[in-house]
């Protein structure tokens, strides 16, 4: 699943690992979300959508919008 992760952290100026720390995940994690090697479980897109102040559906890409 395509998403906007990467553009909405950088916008708010927060690395991958302060991401993750507000989100309780590893850098990792959060680096593979944002180059589309994991999908994050619903909960965690959730938390992502929260953290950054963002809507989910404006978070995640739908097939037409890629």
């Amino acid at each position: 699943m395509r998403n906007r992760i990467k553009e909405y952290r950088e916008k708010k100026g927060i690395s991958q690992g302060e991401l993750a720390d507000l989100c309780n995940v590893s850098r990792q994690t959060i680096n593979a979300i944002e180059n589309n090697k994991y999908d994050p479980s619903l909960q965690l897109a959730f938390n992502l959508s929260k953290t950054l102040g963002v809507k989910i559906d404006n978070l995640f890409l739908s097939g037409e919008e890629i």
